[in-house]
């Protein structure tokens, strides 16, 4: 009998799905849940920088009668936002025996340094950054822009002891370098890839609207292609495949390519949890077809050090694909 368990951030994992940072981990009951259909860790749904400034901000302007007490308020709006989020942390780690990791969508240092420190407090396994700084200022150069990253990522290593990944987009003009860079700052992991909001446009009202907020199985390969060459640095830091994990098969090609574990969420919206037990049923049964006792005996197989083939990882144009489609 094959077996799944496997490591991450330091901490031991009964198998390598992780159910991502979504509404599907924003209450104790639904975690409860995942754990029962198999996860073998979850990771909270984010605490949103943006949504604590808004949350101040409207209690600010339901108040403008009294300018005095806007510091007030604004400290309370924060501290109640994070004290809930706390409690979450605490009472998920009362309920299951997983690992629970916290997740902070930011876009500055603020107030990360002390909400961090209590989140360690609060029992979390670990802490998950979820980075996102748009560029939309044509003067900043890009090195400015990844310095904003790097910031962000030392104070919060400094400020806990906890492991910390960090999930990106892969708008990077080096993603390796910058990688790099992340573990020599003390990072762990690194997740691949974020899925931020993507606008659309309603040509009938001629209005903006949101693109769907879910991802397709076909989104597997361009996670795959930097899994793959990020996976050769695989003893320096981890890899958490993230975007387009709809199957098993999608499951095992991630971590033959370097991964050490996958996060599901769309496919979980979609089909609901039940799915995680369905994947976990496909890699056993893949992993006993092949032979393999464990998940390290094929785990990083297929990076791009030891393909047969590094081109394969390498190559962008369809040259090779159109000549015989002619």
């Amino acid at each position: 009998m094959a077996t799944l368990e496997t490591s991450y951030l330091g901490l031991r994992l009964k198998n390598p799905i992780i159910v991502s940072s979504s509404g599907l981990s924003d209450s104790v009951e639904k975690i409860i849940h995942l754990e029962k259909q198999g996860a073998g860790a979850v990771v909270l749904k984010s605490l949103f920088e943006e949504q604590i400034n808004y949350e101040a901000n409207r209690f600010i302007a339901q108040s403008n009668d009294y300018p005095e007490a806007e510091d007030y308020i604004r400290n309370y709006s924060k501290a109640n936002t994070v004290s809930s989020y706390l409690e979450l942390i605490s009472e998920s780690k009362k309920k299951v025996s997983i690992p629970i990791i916290a997740s902070i969508n930011c876009n500055s240092p603020s107030d990360w340094v002390s909400f961090t420190k209590r989140i360690e407090e609060a029992g979390a396994d670990g802490i998950e950054l979820n980075i996102n700084i748009l560029p939309t200022d044509s003067s900043l150069p890009s090195a400015q822009l990844e310095a904003k990253y790097l910031a962000i990522v030392e104070q919060v290593v400094a400020a806990t002891n906890l492991p910390i990944s960090v999930k990106i987009g892969y708008h990077f003009t080096n993603i390796l370098a910058f990688v790099h860079q992340l573990y020599l700052r003390q990072v762990k992991a690194v997740v691949l890839f974020n899925r931020f909001y993507q606008p659309d446009i309603n040509i009938d009202d001629i209005s903006m609207t949101s693109a769907s907020v879910f991802s397709s199985p076909s989104d597997i390969r361009n996670t795959l292609r930097w899994i793959g060459l990020i996976g050769t640095q695989s003893e320096l830091i981890e890899i958490s495949a993230s975007t387009g994990i709809h199957d098993g098969t999608a499951a095992i090609k991630m971590l033959l390519a370097g991964a050490k574990t996958v996060q599901l969420c769309s496919i979980l919206y979609k089909n609901g949890p039940e799915e995680i037990g369905k994947i976990l049923s496909e890699i056993n049964q893949w992993m006993e077809r092949k032979s393999f006792r464990q998940i390290q005996d094929f785990n990083g197989m297929l990076t791009y050090s030891k393909v047969g083939n590094p081109a394969m990882y390498e190559r962008s144009q369809f040259m090779k694909y159109f000549s015989s489609h002619v």
